[in-house]
């Protein structure tokens, strides 16, 4: 398991930023959270292999003839992929709470947007030029 700054060999150790462990004066540190969760290494590796396998099975979906499921298939694994990316390089997955509410909530209004123009595209009248 990673050793953290604090010589702690459980990975929960918590390093502030500051000298010997210490908060700093200014109360910057880590950001001002609690304590920060260390990821060990092998984990990293594991996504990061998971990620390469998600990118090989990409490439093989993108030769396969799904129909009218082609995006569905590529959003799909996109999305897999970039729950990866979120949870664990970006440690949303230890975070607290309101930061996933804000990831979620930017989205839930991606889909929105989304929605609205494919809606939009699909009820336009198709006029044909005259030129």
């Amino acid at each position: 398991m990673a050793n953290n700054h604090h010589g702690d060999k459980t990975g929960h150790g918590t390093h502030s930023g500051g000298a010997a462990g210490t908060m700093p004066a200014t109360g910057q540190g880590n950001g001002g959270h609690g304590s920060h969760h260390i990821v060990p290494f092998e984990t990293y590796i594991k996504v990061f292999a998971t990620l390469i396998f998600l990118t090989f099975i990409t490439v093989a979906a993108s030769r396969i003839d799904f129909g009218a499921f082609n995006a569905i298939v590529a959003f799909g694994i996109a999305t897999v992929k970039a729950l990866f990316v979120a949870l664990i390089f970006m440690h949303l997955k230890y975070d607290d709470r309101m930061n996933r509410i804000i990831i979620v909530s930017a989205f839930f209004f991606l889909l929105v947007l989304w929605f609205f123009s494919i809606l939009d595209e699909m009820t336009r009248v198709v006029q044909h030029s005259t030129l």
